[in-house]
This record gives C-alpha cells, sequence and structure tokens, in this order.
C-alpha cells in the first residue's frame, strides 16, 4: 500500500509525525516541492499529481497545513477538468486515490499571511474519495467552527483531536498514535 505524504508550508520538519510515519510505512512516499518557503499553488498542485501519478498502485494521501489545501484544490482542478470518471468516488482526473487523511488544515481565508495568499480561496468541492479531516480545538490556522464547515464541503469524517494545536514538532505528537489510527481507518484491510 502506497500513502504519500503531502507536507505543509516549510516542507518536512525532522522528527515530525509524518516522518517517524513513514519509517513505518514501507512503499510510503513524500511529495518533494520545488520551494518549500515561498509557496506556489498551481506548482505544489502540479507536484501532487505527479507524485500520484508515480504510484505504482492507488495511494492514500496524509496532508497536513498547507499540504491539505494543495489537496483540495488538486481535487477540485481535477474534477472540473474529468467528466470521464469510472468510479467518482476516487478517479481524480484519471488517477485514482484510495483515500485521504487530512490533517490540522491552515485556513488561508482567515489566516492571509502574504507568503500563501495564493491558496485562498479554499474550495468547497465534494472530495471524490473518502475523507477523515483531523481538527484541533487550539489550531491557531484554523478554528473548530471553520474546519466542521470545510469538513462538511469536502464530504470528510470531522475527528476532533482536542487540545492538540497544529500538530508540530514543537508541539509534541511524537509517533501520534491516534493519527496512525486514523490512517488505518483508511488503509484496506
Amino acid at each position: 500500500m502506497t500513502v504519500l505524504f503531502v507536507d505543509g508550508w516549510f516542507g518536512p520538519d525532522p522528527g515530525d509525525w509524518q516522518e517517524l510515519w513513514s519509517r513505518d510505512l514501507p512503499g510510503s512516499a513524500r511529495v518533494v516541492q520545488d520551494d518549500w518557503n515561498t509557496p506556489e499553488r498551481g506548482a505544489w498542485v502540479r507536484r501532487l499529481d505527479e507524485a500520484v501519478a508515480g504510484c505504482a498502485e492507488p495511494p492514500v494521501l496524509v496532508a497536513h497545513s498547507l499540504g491539505v489545501l494543495t489537496v483540495a484544490h488538486w481535487a477540485a482542478g481535477a474534477q472540473a477538468a474529468n467528466t470521464r470518471a469510472v468510479d467518482t468516488r476516487t478517479a481524480v482526473g484519471g488517477r485514482v486515490v484510495r483515500g485521504a487523511l487530512l490533517v490540522t488544515p491552515a485556513d488561508v481565508e482567515h489566516n492571509p499571511d502574504p507568503a500563501i495568499r495564493g491558496f485562498a480561496p479554499l474550495p468547497t468541492a465534494t472530495l471524490p474519495f473518502p475523507a477523515v479531516l483531523a481538527a484541533s480545538s487550539t489550531d491557531r490556522w484554523m478554528t473548530p467552527e471553520r474546519a466542521k464547515h470545510f469538513a462538511d464541503a469536502w464530504g470528510a469524517r470531522l475527528v476532533d483531536l482536542g487540545e492538540v494545536g497544529h500538530l508540530t514538532v514543537a508541539e509534541g505528537p511524537g509517533t501520534w498514535p491516534q493519527g496512525r489510527d486514523l490512517l488505518d481507518s483508511l488503509l484496506p484491510h
């Protein structure tokens, strides 16, 4: 099973939960962006598309922060261009994705940092694959109310993680076992 990690702004952080998970998940990979510090939506979406296309089998996406928005924009853009999907639950622009774990998305509409403003507006199209949106009640980047709004719009199951901040290394989630349980719910058994 391929698990494809879609990191957020500033990219992989040594010792983050994504890195720890990827060590334990054979065949997993991380989307590599050309510019982690000055993200450009079109470039990030293209890199995600290339990474999905390069997977030997349909991946499960694990996205964090701005990576969640990358996934949402990728799915919305591909859906608009693709009218012949065989399986509308999973096909995106001819690519198949098994599901997505969307972790603490960044609300660039209400936290408009100039460096990431290009990711606004946030897509509100229903995702064509099963998804779980894991939100924090103390995330500086998205309120619980906005997380619920996007979970509803995207057709994602909303999971309230409690007071875990934005789930960065500095906030100390370690291997984040609760998240692994959420990922396991999206993997085939």
